[in-house]
């Protein structure tokens, strides 16, 4: 695993491409082709049905870019009980576990948390375009990263919703003011033109599905919302 191989910081501009929108028939083959065009983490955005309104894939399918990529794995689980689901993440190589604040998602946060940090994982903490942000102000304290929504979750090829960049900005204010230290993440709509927009407002990962995996050159796609 790369748990401990690198020391990521706030201050590291980080690109994690989203799997949700690879070829899934070549699913290693596509991992290594977003790790060569200089992807930093891989993303896996895992979806239930029940929290979001789509399904998309759940451990086995993280064991296995796990088992044949030696890249962090950044994991988004869009789904209710992630409390009950967690040991079988961590088992499958997560290193990073972002679940979801909101009520729909059935579980107590701060102990979930608390759980993922104990596993050894770093974790992460999301709110949605319509979840205020002082909904996840009690826990930013226990966390390693602060995933903004930037798009409803569910699909993948959406719309950059500009209007949450407050929250970011927010994000960035109570890191400083409390000495902490999480990252903050960006997720739906990222390209090299929103990653301009998230990144002034104080983002510093940005997930990219269909920008990066959709591009002629992924390779000149990761570097153009990099540089962004």
């Amino acid at each position: 695993m790369n748990r401990g191989v690198k020391k990521w910081t706030f201050q590291d501009r980080i690109i994690a491409p989203s799997l949700l929108a690879a070829d899934f028939g070549r699913v290693a083959e596509e991992t290594t082709r977003a790790i060569n065009a200089g992807g930093d983490w891989m993303h896996l955005d895992v979806m239930d049905g029940h929290f979001v309104d789509n399904i998309s894939f759940g451990p086995a399918f993280i064991q296995a870019v796990h088992e044949t990529n030696d890249v962090f794995l950044d994991v988004h689980l869009m789904i209710a009980r992630p409390d009950h689901y967690l040991p079988r993440f961590v088992s499958a190589g997560a290193d990073l576990i972002t679940v979801h604040v909101e009520t729909e998602a059935n579980h107590d946060v701060a102990t979930t948390l608390q759980a993922i940090r104990a596993a050894g994982c770093k974790a992460g903490l999301a709110l949605n375009p319509a979840t205020p942000f002082e909904a996840v102000v009690p826990h930013l304290g226990e966390i390693d990263l602060l995933l903004v929504m930037t798009v409803v979750p569910g699909f993948g090829g959406q719309s950059f919703m500009e209007e949450v960049m407050p929250k970011i900005e927010a994000g960035v204010k109570y890191r400083a003011d409390h000495d902490l230290h999480y990252h903050i993440e960006v997720d739906g709509g990222i390209g090299a033109d929103t990653a301009a927009i998230a990144g002034a407002a104080g983002a510093n990962v940005f997930v990219a599905g269909s920008s990066t995996f959709g591009a002629r050159d992924m390779g000149a796609a990761v570097a153009a919302i990099r540089e962004a």
